[in-house]
């Protein structure tokens, strides 16, 4: 029963994904306007996301023929936002709202 459940919960988040390759890795954001730029990003592309705002930590899914890890950080880093690999563009950075703007990463 329990396999059951778990492949059906498997098929349902993976389905629409080729060759899924799930990661997870810190992304600086403050809030829920953040997690939405963050994820919608994402979404756009193809790619499943989960961004937890209190931890920073979001999880990803993508077509692993399609994208590098490295890719699915500079799709971030174009919003604006920091990952562990890149730093957000600035340009970007400077036009989130008052409430996104976390403190930026030294680099």
């Amino acid at each position: 029963m329990l396999q059951n459940i778990y492949f059906i919960l498997l098929f349902t988040f993976f389905g629409n994904i080729d060759n899924p390759k799930t990661e997870t890795f810190k992304v600086w954001g403050n809030c829920g306007m953040c997690k939405k730029t963050i994820e919608t990003a994402l979404k756009k592309k193809g790619v499943e996301a989960n961004w937890n705002k209190k931890s920073k930590i979001i999880t990803v899914t993508y077509d692993s023929l399609k994208y590098t890890s490295q890719a699915i950080h500079e799709i971030i880093c174009k919003t604006g936002y920091d990952t562990e690999k890149c730093r957000g563009n600035d340009e970007a950075y400077e036009n989130l709202h008052e409430c996104c703007k976390y403190d930026r990463r030294k680099e």
